[in-house]
């Protein structure tokens, strides 16, 4: 038990098992290909089934050693689901659901600290996109019952309905061939069209999308802060923690000398 705990908890078993990942999504790739698959599928065949039973091996010596402890970490989760598809039967509707196998190259996140830090980010700027996107939202839905009142009549195709609007509104945000195939078509028949283009576009594309950008920023540096000791005497909260600590640990102190000197 104790060279399983050794084995497990070696940084090197970790890089191996991060090599062993992306050589498996490397096999995975190659079996897209007929070419390859023509000449080498046998040979990749074999390949992928060693590695889905090394990631077995790996994760139930890991259910060994950490027993309760294991569950209670979501990516321990997020393997052994992906695992347990890799290890249903290809025949059938199930052969689809193998192909979920290639997930695993995400333990790379587990693997790289500044990757967890990039997830735990955007993870973190989740609650704080809520009020944008019913914002963003709004804004959609309201633009979208004016186009398709305004120029439903003339351009049916792009604003004849509103999911036909909403999707036209998309692509105006893209900027996928919003001037040549939407504003320029629109304007010849409605002249104020521009007006409407315009202001969504500043709405949608520049002030939204520049809204997310900065909330995603936000929570970066939170994370990154957070993650750095030297950011903690920053915050007045750890400050008054710190100092209460210290406090008790001179307490101790004086106790220990008047112990001593009794």
């Amino acid at each position: 038990m104790k060279i399983l705990k050794t084995l497990v908890d070696h940084p090197l078993t970790e890089r191996v098992v991060v090599v062993l990942i992306v050589l498996n999504a490397i096999t995975l790739g190659l079996e897209t290909s007929p070419t390859v698959m023509a000449s080498y599928g046998p040979l990749l065949h074999a390949l992928d089934a060693m590695f889905l039973w090394i990631f077995v091996a790996e994760l139930l010596a890991r259910l060994i050693v950490r027993r309760g402890a294991f569950f209670r970490d979501p990516w321990n989760i997020f393997d052994t689901i992906v695992i347990g598809i890799a290890l249903l039967p290809a025949t059938g509707a199930l052969s689809v659901l193998r192909s979920l196998r290639v997930l695993r190259l995400l333990r790379l996140v587990t693997a790289i600290p500044s990757l967890k830090r990039v997830v735990s980010g955007l993870i973190g700027a989740i609650p704080g996109m809520g009020s944008i996107i019913l914002l963003t939202t709004l804004i959609y839905y309201v633009y979208a019952v004016m186009g398709t009142k305004l120029f439903g009549g003339t351009s049916p195709e792009q604003f004849g309905s509103l999911s036909a609007t909403t999707y036209t509104l998309f692509q105006i945000m893209t900027f996928d061939d919003w001037s040549g195939g939407i504003a320029k078509p629109l304007m010849e028949k409605h002249a104020y069209a521009m007006i409407y283009i315009v202001t969504f576009i500043l709405f949608s594309a520049f002030m939204m999308l520049n809204l997310f950008i900065g909330v995603v920023v936000s929570a970066l540096d939170d994370e990154k802060n957070a993650s750095d000791p030297r950011t903690l005497l920053h915050d007045p909260r750890e400050m008054a923690q710190v100092a209460e600590e210290l406090r008790a640990l001179r307490a101790e102190i004086a106790q220990l000398r008047r112990e001593r000197s009794a």
